[in-house]
């Protein structure tokens, strides 16, 4: 039976737009208002529907919550086409939804002291571009999926060229073609790929179903010449939304001109559509070929965490050196994922959604910083801590979240990626090492060092130190206060007390998403590692498993909770664990 629950999430804000063409030309407290509950009523939806996923047993299904109307062919035998409207969520999906249904309403109520002209355009665009992110997240149609993510660009076009800095038309218009020309190329491996499938026997249909193009991966049934060509394709679309060094150049412009909302969307949610589609499709559909490819995305990875964290220790705008902050993060959420390992992919997704809380509410303290004193010239402002401590407090805490200081949740991710990597040369289920090992850890490490030197650097001079603030500031002719409000106050508690709870308890994301990283990625990954092992015997009755059996042979590694192992960090990275053991005896 479908459910409907995924749909009603993802175009409720579009209906809160719709309202906001109600209120009378002036009546600017009465827009501010709808637009924020209308994404209070988004949120509560999205926690309904993470509630129902949880009751619908995801551990024994694929994707849940799923709703299926055809558009072009019915999908049944017979049908030589078959694209439609798909939704569904798997651990991943729900996650990444609930973070953008949780951010948008804390960048609407942030907006409502800096954002003074055009104010309906504004928070109608805002609940747009939420349209567009949650679409994302749960859309199990290739063709669906593409209209989502490029659907993404335009209301955040319009944010920054609109409501932006004094360069906010060249960062618009540079963050335009960057993402359509990555789109572009995407898109024409996305019409391959369904017309591939329409022209092998064992499929026959034009499709564009993410579950069925999956399939192709997980039988080896896509060559590995056209899985790199293909493979390639994506990323094209994908590393630039990231972004991977050396397509990042857009990035630190954007957030920089971007109003504070846009950029808290852009950091928090935005980036992570490229995150998501690397894991969410290339990985699984183009299995060889991202195994190939492994190490030079790793590579580019690991450049970007060192050159942006370099870019970032000189930069004078508060602002774009948290935007260069957000570059060196994303590129450890790409090198976890590609060392093709659970624990890599889980630090991967959960490094995703802490990003998107710390170096969002960064973004919002910054916004909050600008409004009072119209500069982000670290040599213009210095010693506010003594007259703002509310925003000392909260400046220097989600700066120790950024870093990665244990007990908040930047660490949880940091250190699984981290160790997925270091683990990724050992044997393990899949029985064939992998792509990776310690020769990435080391440099990869030295980018944390780095990060808490530009981070604490930016605090000592922003907080500390004698006080010094630009003439006839702050400025509180909005209605603002020198130190805090209670809005303000209100936005970033709630994101403070997420970060300290998923750094001393990461334990409920880690236990949704290692089965669904297992079944729906690594499964894949292991029948072809198995394939690849059955010349030397030691796989081969794996490789001739029914499909039931290899399911089975990939969630081996799911059964072994990463929350419950980080005692046990030798005998994990060995892949000596319990009943890793014995399904790598077994099989």
């Amino acid at each position: 039976m479908d459910s409907w629950i995924l749909t009603i999430v993802v175009f409720s804000p579009l209906v809160g737009a719709l309202l906001l063409m109600l209120p009378p030309r002036g009546a600017d407290a009465a827009i501010r208002r709808i637009a924020f509950a209308t994404s209070l009523v988004t949120f509560v939806l999205a926690l309904i529907a993470l509630a129902q996923f949880q009751q619908a047993s995801p551990a024994t299904k694929t994707f849940v919550l799923q709703a299926h109307v055809p558009w072009i062919g019915s999908g049944e035998e017979g049908s030589a086409v078959d694209i439609g409207y798909r939704v569904g969520v798997d651990a991943i999906g729900i996650w990444l939804m609930l973070l953008t249904a949780f951010l948008t309403p804390l960048a609407i109520w942030g907006s409502f002291s800096g954002i003074r002209e055009r104010v309906r355009e504004y928070y109608a665009l805002m609940l747009i571009l939420e349209v567009g992110m949650l679409g994302v997240f749960c859309s199990l149609d290739l063709l669906l999926f593409y209209v989502f993510f490029e659907f993404t660009l335009v209301p955040l076009y319009f944010l920054i060229g609109i409501w932006g800095g004094p360069e906010r038309r060249w960062a618009a218009n540079k963050f335009f073609i960057f993402t359509l020309a990555g789109g572009v190329l995407t898109f024409a491996g996305v019409l391959y790929l369904a017309y591939f499938a329409y022209r092998i026997p064992e499929v026959g249909v034009f499709t564009l179903s993410i579950e069925r193009l999956t399939g192709l991966g997980q039988e080896g049934l896509i060559p590995s010449n056209l899985q790199w060509w293909l493979f390639v394709a994506f990323a094209a679309g994908f590393a630039i939304k990231v972004p991977l060094f050396p397509v990042h150049t857009w990035l630190p412009l954007a957030h920089t001109e971007a109003p504070t909302a846009g950029s808290v969307i852009l950091a928090g949610v935005l980036l992570k559509l490229g995150t998501y589609g690397f894991c969410r499709l290339s990985i699984p559909i183009f299995p060889d070929a991202a195994y190939q490819l492994a190490p030079f995305v790793a590579v580019l990875a690991i450049i970007g965490i060192i050159y942006a964290a370099l870019a970032a220790w000189v930069q004078e705008d508060v602002k774009k050196l948290v935007a260069y902050s957000s570059v060196s993060h994303l590129g450890f959420c790409m090198l976890g994922m590609f060392s093709m390992k659970l624990a890599g992919l889980s630090g991967s997704v959960l490094y995703m959604i802490n990003h998107g809380l710390s170096t969002g509410a960064l973004f919002l303290v910054v916004g909050c910083i600008y409004e009072r004193y119209h500069t982000r010239d670290i040599h213009a402002i210095g010693g506010l801590g003594r007259r703002m401590p509310w925003m000392g407090f909260f400046l220097v805490f989600f700066t120790l979240s950024s870093i990665g200081l244990p007990g908040l949740n930047g660490f949880v991710g940091e250190f699984l990626v981290l160790l997925g990597t270091a683990q990724s040369a050992h044997l393990g289920v899949e029985g064939k090492a992998g792509p990776l090992g310690y020769a990435y850890v080391i440099p990869a490490a030295l980018g944390i060092i780095l990060g808490a030197v530009y981070m604490l650097w930016m605090c000592q001079r922003v907080i500390f130190g004698p006080l010094k603030e630009p003439p006839h500031t702050p400025d509180t002719s909005t209605g603002l206060t020198r130190d805090l409000t209670r809005r303000e106050i209100g936005m970033l508690a709630p994101i403070a007390l997420v970060c300290v709870f998923l750094g001393v308890y990461p334990k409920p994301v880690l236990r949704d998403l290692e089965p669904a990283l297992a079944r729906n990625i690594l499964q894949l990954e292991s029948t072809r590692v198995a394939s690849a092992a059955e010349d030397s015997g030691s796989a081969a009755s794996a490789v001739h498993a029914p499909s039931e059996e290899r399911v089975k042979l990939a969630d081996a590694e799911a059964r072994v909770p990463i929350a419950s192992t980080l005692a046990e960090v030798p005998s994990f990275v060995t892949g000596t664990v319990g009943e890793k053991r014995e399904v790598a005896d077994g099989s």
